[in-house]
C-alpha cells in the first residue's frame, strides 16, 4: 500500500515522504491515527505544501540544531505539579507540559511530537528527557518534576 505519512512516524519516515507499507498497518493503524493519507495523484500534490509547513517548523540545518542543542543542555528545566503524599501525582507529565516548562526555563520552542520521554512520569523527580532535533542530532536534558504548592 501506498501512502503519504503527514506526522513524523520514528522507523518510517518524515511528514511529506512517500512510502510503501503493508496494508493492513496502513490501513488499520496508519490511516485511522492520522498518521498518513492514501496515494493518489491528488494528494501526491499536497506532498509541497505539508513539505513546506514542515520546513517552516523544522530547525533549518545541522549547525542550527547544534546550538540548539547546546543551549538545550545548559538549561535547568523545572516542572511544577500536583503530588500528593509519597510523591506520587495526580495525573502524569505531559510532552505538552514538558515543552512549555523548556519555553518558561528561557529555552527555544520546541515540537512535542519529537520529545523521547521515558515511559510515564508518574512522581516527583529527575528525569532524563531527549529530542530529535534534527535527523543527526539527539538532544539531552533533565527534567526536575517539583510539588507545587
Amino acid at each position: 500500500m501506498k501512502i503519504i505519512l503527514t506526522q513524523e512516524v520514528s522507523g518510517l519516515g518524515a511528514p511529506g515522504d512517500i512510502i510503501e507499507v503493508k496494508d493492513g498497518y496502513g490501513r488499520n493503524y496508519l490511516l485511522p491515527q492520522g498518521f498518513a493519507i492514501a496515494w493518489s495523484k491528488g494528494a501526491e500534490k499536497q506532498v509541497t505544501v505539508i513539505k513546506r509547513a514542515r520546513s517552516a517548523r523544522e530547525i533549518r540545518d545541522l549547525g542550527h540544531a547544534n546550538e540548539v542543542k547546546d543551549q538545550l543542555e545548559g538549561l535547568k528545566v523545572s516542572l511544577k505539579a500536583r503530588a500528593g503524599d509519597g510523591g506520587r501525582l495526580f495525573g502524569s507529565v505531559t510532552p505538552a507540559e514538558i515543552v512549555d516548562a523548556v519555553r518558561a526555563a528561557g529555552g527555544p520552542a520546541l515540537d512535542r511530537r519529537r520529545l523521547e520521554v521515558p515511559g510515564t512520569i508518574k512522581s516527583l523527580g529527575s528525569y532524563p528527557v531527549r529530542i530529535k532535533l534534527h535527523p543527526e542530532v539527539t538532544a539531552k536534558f533533565d527534567l526536575n518534576v517539583v510539588q507545587s504548592k
